[in-house]
């Protein structure tokens, strides 16, 4: 076991970038496309992954500052703290029976293919730690492994239907086809996204506007271009951060630049992934008719690009911070997974198809439960981490995650699996949700 989870650790210690490319290759190859388009299709999927997480980095790196400003101005200071995604990936890779449950996920994801039950082939392998960190913490909390692994399993199988029903509009919002999203982080708010789109389509005057960046410009112009959208809002959070001129214009020019250049590394990795998605459609249906039709699984990053998604969350980040300032029993300050929250509303505008008013006001109580839930799951993650040994640096107190620690469908199913009254009176609305979501996802 120990062999094992070492040479998990390993291979998972790969960037994405480099990992990704070299499964493209070897699909590429087992699906009979020529080799000199396999090479070519596997160099340009990373650099365009490449090009995304530089120009992510460059996002974050920009805004961090503003967001902490913003939290100086507030005065507001919390006793838990907000550690971002990182930790959790990392107790999940210490977590003793992780190599066991990636075979798990694999094989989930195998039976139902042949069952024809899921569409998705999930190549995604490092975002599986999604899944597993919740059947570590069902682990954790009762010691009961045959539990751990149904609730992996479950949450898994949950994802990857959501990602069946989401990738048609991932499809046509992307220009990217054959591809779906079985990121957690992201797709637990698809079901979100749909069912809200349908509650503002009630809503007389607010039903009429489309905000989407990319229709904007055709309206109105230079003005409704997403880089302008960019600037102006780099100038208006440059102000209420307390920036000088020359911050401010350096913030504008920044998040101008981030909105126009991703959308452009996503083409890359879209362009790149054709070849591949033609070749799986025609080696299944050759070979595995009965499977009919699949997408390939990617990360949301492909998507956390473009204009509607990059102006959605920069709307909200202040709405957060806010948040966490009026509302009674939030205990931390949402900064080390603030800008995440582009993850967390892709799938949400990918729902509304770009409407970013549409998208703000279903990311508001998307914001609330992530406060809500992340806060009440403090303690369980802090208690986790000390289990499998986990430290984080220069920290020895409570500690959560404000978008990863506080997923919605996560939270549940470990409630739920833990034996939580609670959680079970919610299983009917999950139900429902979930009816929903399927209901208006296959209209749509």
């Amino acid at each position: 076991m120990e062999i094992i989870k070492q040479a998990a650790m390993y291979i998972f210690g790969f960037k994405s970038y480099v990992m990704l490319p070299i499964i493209i290759f070897i699909l590429a190859l087992v699906f009979r496309i020529k080799l000199k388009t396999a090479i070519k299709s596997a160099f340009t999927i990373g650099i365009g992954f490449i090009g995304i997480f530089i120009v992510f980095d460059y996002f974050v790196a920009i805004i961090t500052p503003v967001i902490q400003a913003l939290i100086q101005k507030t005065g507001l200071h919390l006793n838990v703290l907000d550690a971002g995604w990182p930790p959790l990936a990392a107790i999940t890779w210490s977590f003793g029976f992780a190599p066991l449950f990636i075979i798990l996920i694999m094989a989930v994801n195998l039976i139902l293919l042949l069952t024809r039950l899921t569409k998705t082939v999930n190549i995604d392998i490092w975002n599986y730690w999604h899944f597993i960190f919740t059947g570590a913490l069902v682990y954790n909390a009762t010691k009961n492994i045959f539990l751990s692994a149904v609730a992996t399993a479950v949450i898994s199988i949950i994802t990857l239907k959501i990602a069946d029903l989401s990738a048609p509009m991932v499809n046509k919002f992307s220009g990217m086809e054959g591809i779906s999203i079985p990121t957690l982080s992201a797709a637990a708010y698809f079901p979100f996204g749909i069912i809200g789109n349908k509650i503002i389509d009630k809503i007389p005057f607010i039903n009429k506007l489309d905000a989407n960046p990319e229709k904007m410009k055709e309206k109105i112009g230079l003005a409704g271009e997403p880089m302008i959208i960019g600037f102006v809002i780099g100038i208006i959070l440059g102000i209420i951060g307390g920036y000088d001129a020359r911050k401010v214009s350096e913030l504008a020019f920044g998040i101008s630049a981030v909105i126009y250049i991703l959308p452009k590394m996503a083409d890359i990795v879209g362009t790149s992934l054709i070849p591949v998605s033609e070749g799986m459609k025609d080696f299944i249906k050759k070979h595995f008719p009965s499977i009919g039709k699949t997408y390939i699984a990617l990360d949301v990053a492909v998507l956390v690009g473009f204009p509607s998604v990059v102006v959605t969350a920069i709307l909200l980040m202040p709405i957060a911070l806010i948040l966490a300032f009026v509302l009674p029993g939030v205990q931390f300050i949402p900064l080390g997974d603030l800008v995440n929250i582009v993850g967390t509303v892709a799938l949400v505008c990918t729902a509304t198809k770009g409407n970013v008013i549409r998208s703000f006001l279903v990311g508001i109580p998307i914001i609330i439960i992530h406060l809500y839930t992340a806060s009440n799951m403090a303690v369980m993650y802090t208690n986790l981490a000390a289990a499998v040994n986990y430290n984080l640096e220069n920290y020895q107190g409570i500690f959560t995650s404000f978008l990863d620690g506080g997923n919605v469908i996560r939270v549940w199913l470990v409630k739920l699996f833990t034996g939580n009254n609670y959680a079970l009176l919610l299983l009917p609305l999950f139900i429902l949700m979930f009816f929903l979501t399927w209901k208006f996802a296959e209209k749509n």
